[in-house]
């Protein structure tokens, strides 16, 4: 737990509407394994090689976020380090993954269900 927090963030949770395949996707992009999956196929759970927790919840009416869309939000999106934007974008967007738009030190993608995710590299 954080040293001055009252809790510690265990697992970031997505809605999907079918979390073996969306877990496929982040396995993919990060890296890892699966920790915990439910018989009834409406929760998975990893872990990436750094210990972080990604769970997929089922969401049978899931609508993803408009991005980019001056009237509505994201919610959340993640940062995704790499050491060669050349050769990652290829093997995301092989993943499954949308390019949305690139800026000079990050590239906005979405995941096949329409979350946002960017990959970002130091110049």
């Amino acid at each position: 737990m954080a040293a001055d927090g009252v809790a510690g963030l265990r697992t970031v949770v997505l809605d999907c509407p079918d979390p073996w395949k969306l877990s496929e996707f982040y396995l993919g992009l990060l890296g890892g394994e699966v920790v915990r999956a439910e018989s009834d196929d409406t929760w998975v759970a990893m872990v990436d090689p750094q210990g972080r927790r990604l769970a997929f919840q089922l969401s049978p009416e899931y609508r993803p976020p408009r991005f980019p869309d001056p009237a509505g939000s994201q919610q959340v999106h993640f940062d995704v380090l790499v050491s060669d934007v050349e050769v990652a974008e290829p093997a995301v967007l092989a993943l499954g993954a949308t390019f949305v738009h690139a800026e000079e030190t990050f590239r906005v993608y979405t995941d096949p269900v329409g979350h946002t995710f960017c990959l970002v590299w130091f110049t």
